[in-house]
């Protein structure tokens, strides 16, 4: 079952009909992936909500459990998508295994909505294994419609990337709208409903993949002697072998997960430096400079991450959410990301391309560092919010939750899209694939830690205006140290670099 399955190549990129200047598959592929976003965001801001209402009897002590639940089951789904890649790349093919990932999502969706303890953590398990094998294949599809040197490439991942963002501002809204307002029974919302709802979404993009797919004209198809029906199930029998293990790892508890998180993570780290050195100085040090970017991503995403496990509490608890003629859902803050990104998205662009002209262009090290500065400041904001602005109810004004959204946006725009791409070109030559690993790797084990940080946040008894005033300094502190320290040392960085913008 080794060798690659891929049928076509980029010499043979078939003529497709065009839409809007662009090959009418990427327009297929950005309905899938919005709907999978969809499913995915749909059920975001009423996981922790759920979890202490569901299995703690709504008492704030289950925030902690909740808020380590949440990010242990985001690291995991971050790890998977290391096993996803291979399994397209070296046993299905990537159209068979974005259709059988779309197959347990949806199953795992519809799991959680069962409310049983154990089938709710086997369904987030199901979850994690069917988006190892969705999410990094469908994007990589939208590479193989263009020839490397296709100027509309890089517009054709951005059309892509909105389709991620519209799934994602919708979602919260959406599944918030049905939960509260029309299948409310009382004063807690129908998180059932939510999970149904994110399930029928993942159903849709199966669908809408499975039809569509025609049009691909045999891009992402096994190549001839992988084709075999068999391989479809022997790949269905090891994801659902897997589905205990990702329970298991859930069960365990994110100490325990970030243990082993950490030594898979230097395990990769030594295999990639051990390669850099074997193809020479400059290879080894793009590797060691990689590194560096990757324990910084780790931090970054560490305080990101709060925006579905504490800030949701917060928003719950502490944000007085009254606009006068409506109260804002808490649900409706988890969509100020994916808008707060498209409007901002072509600004950053923009602007690098005007310092770029002005060969003011700041760094990858320095643009990474401008991302931690903006996160803090997020924090920093909060810090200030928590300190002068609480009322005498104990709560603090909405817009300074709403803008800490924004600002965090603003930053992930800073690092987050050079992330990939700095990796293509600093990966040693044999070893991208693992570098792409690396770089998932470790935005999943900063995830793994946000959950262990918001726990402290809510402390034992949950969350309050001074639990929260002293786990957001401690971020903000953490995060401005670290943005101040890689401005520092970008030139050694940019040194080891040798050369890659």
């Amino acid at each position: 079952m080794g060798g690659p399955t891929t049928q076509t190549t980029e010499a043979h990129i078939p003529e497709f009909r065009q839409i809007m200047g662009h090959p009418a598959p990427l327009w297929m592929l950005f309905m899938s992936e919005f709907w999978e976003r969809f499913a995915f965001y749909g059920i975001r801001w009423a996981l922790v909500l759920y979890i202490v209402s569901q299995f703690y009897g709504g008492d704030a002590s289950g925030q902690a459990a909740a808020n380590l639940t949440y990010g242990s089951y985001l690291a995991l789904v971050y790890a998977g998508a290391l096993f996803g890649g291979y399994v397209a790349d070296r046993v299905l093919g990537y159209q068979r295994s974005i259709l059988l990932g779309a197959v347990f999502m949806a199953a795992g969706l519809f799991m959680i909505a069962i409310p049983e303890d154990h089938i709710f953590k086997l369904g987030l398990a199901t979850i994690i294994v069917g988006n190892g094998m969705f999410k990094p294949n469908i994007s990589t599809m939208v590479g193989k419609l263009y020839a490397i040197n296709d100027t509309r490439r890089d517009s054709g991942f951005t059309i892509f990337y909105m389709g991620i963002n519209v799934g994602g501002f919708l979602a919260p809204i959406f599944t918030q709208l049905l939960a509260q307002k029309i299948f409310n029974t009382g004063d807690t919302p129908a998180y059932k409903i939510v999970f149904i709802s994110a399930g029928i979404g993942m159903l849709i993009s199966l669908f809408w993949f499975y039809i569509g797919r025609k049009g691909l004209k045999g891009i992402g198809e096994p190549a001839p002697e992988a084709k075999s029906p068999m391989r479809i199930v022997y790949v269905a029998l090891g994801a659902l072998a897997v589905i205990p293990v990702m329970y298991s790892l859930l069960a365990v508890g994110a100490a325990a997960l970030q243990g082993v998180l950490t030594v898979l993570f230097l395990i990769l780290v030594v295999m990639l430096i051990v390669e850099g050195v074997r193809n020479g100085p400059v290879a080894r040090d793009k590797t060691i400079a990689m590194m560096i970017i990757f324990a910084f991503n780790i931090l970054f995403w560490c305080f990101f991450e709060q925006a579905g496990s504490s800030f949701t509490f917060l928003a719950d608890q502490i944000v007085n959410r009254s606009l006068g003629f409506m109260e804002f859902p808490v649900a409706w803050f988890q969509s100020v990301n994916s808008l707060a990104i498209i409007v901002f998205a072509p600004v950053v662009a923009a602007i690098w391309v005007l310092l770029g002209k002005r060969n003011m262009n700041p760094s990858i090290p320095r643009k990474f560092g401008l991302g931690l500065l903006g996160n803090g400041l997020a924090f920093g904001l909060l810090m200030y919010a928590l300190t002068f602005l609480v009322d005498d109810k104990g709560m603090i004004p909405f817009w300074t939750l709403f803008m800490v959204y924004v600002i965090q946006s603003i930053g992930e725009l800073c690092l987050s899209p050079i992330g990939l791409s700095m990796v293509t070109k600093l990966a040693p030559t044999r070893l991208v694939g693992m570098g792409m690993g690396g770089w998932f790797l470790s935005t999943g084990i900063g995830n793994n830690l946000s959950g262990i940080f918001a726990s402290h946040v809510s402390g034992e008894s949950g969350m309050s205006v001074a639990s929260a005033l002293s786990g957001y300094t401690f971020g903000f502190w953490s995060l401005m140290g670290a943005g101040v320290l890689l401005f520092l040392i970008a030139p050694l960085v940019q040194k080891l670099m040798h050369g890659v913008k």
